[in-house]
């Protein structure tokens, strides 16, 4: 059996974050493992607290995983202190850790902010650079390359600019743009785009989470970038169009619709 881990923050609400991730794995047919960032006090209307867990224990958890149970894909998500950034990478590295899915969360889907400045800058520099894909959308990657993204055109500029500082591949989701679900996929200068229409839903609460743990799963599985894209997309299509509605929020997706 393939092993995926997720180095993420808990959500109780259960729709993103660990809890997200961890459903997505199972039902992807995988192991799940998870080293836990932060406990937040979150629902669908918002986030209400958080509480980071020491850089020390996330190193010891990152210890106790590939030292005994050696993950075939890590996904990465909310990581809001720059300190656990550096403990992460650090690790990472040490441990010589393959097929690392980078999710750069920055703000959830009920618009609360979800890491520091200075976080960011660690983000940036350290964190960034291990992922052999990194999958922000629209908003975070106006953060990240410095300028608004309004269209398709925009989507490639914000990746060429990324590209300057990243050597891996760049999913830009374009779902906070009007028209449809289109993704950019830019690669060693090489640009590819997903296009499917958009699910008319407004329960979206850990679709990012969701879509970078199914591309880990995929990567773990031995499928290629394209493929554990277009995989994942398509799961969190089948998702999306059950129509799940719980909370009084922007609500969670049913992740065991397959099932």
């Amino acid at each position: 059996m393939k092993k995926v881990l997720t180095i993420a923050g808990s959500d109780p609400s259960g729709g993103a974050g660990i809890q997200a991730d961890i459903k997505t794995i199972t039902v992807n047919k995988m192991y799940a493992m998870s080293v836990i960032t932060a406990l937040t006090a979150q629902n669908t209307t918002g986030v209400y607290g958080i509480f980071e867990v020491s850089p020390e224990f996330v190193g010891k958890q990152l210890d106790c995983i590939f030292t005994d149970i050696y993950p075939d894909a890590v996904k990465i998500g909310m990581v809001s202190n720059s300190n656990i950034i550096d403990v992460i990478a650090e690790k990472l590295k040490q441990y010589d850790a393959k097929k690392i899915v980078v999710d750069p969360v920055m703000v959830s889907t009920s618009g609360s902010r979800l890491i520091s400045d200075k976080a960011m800058d660690s983000l940036i520099t350290k964190l960034l650079p291990l992922g052999t894909i990194i999958t922000p959308n629209i908003p975070e990657m106006e953060v990240l390359c410095g300028f608004q993204v309004e269209d398709e055109d925009g989507m490639i500029r914000a990746a060429k600019k990324l590209s300057e500082s990243f050597s891996g591949a760049i999913l830009v989701k374009g779902g906070h743009l009007i028209n449809d679900a289109t993704d950019l996929l830019y690669e060693n200068g090489n640009i590819h785009w997903y296009r499917s229409a958009r699910v008319i839903n407004s329960n979206t609460h850990g679709t990012g989470c969701t879509l970078s743990s199914a591309i880990a799963c995929n990567l773990a599985g031995g499928k290629t970038l394209d493929e554990s894209i277009r995989n994942a997309k398509d799961y969190l299509t089948g998702a999306l169009k059950v129509m799940l509605d719980l909370g009084k929020g922007p609500g969670p997706m049913d992740h065991t619709y397959s099932l």
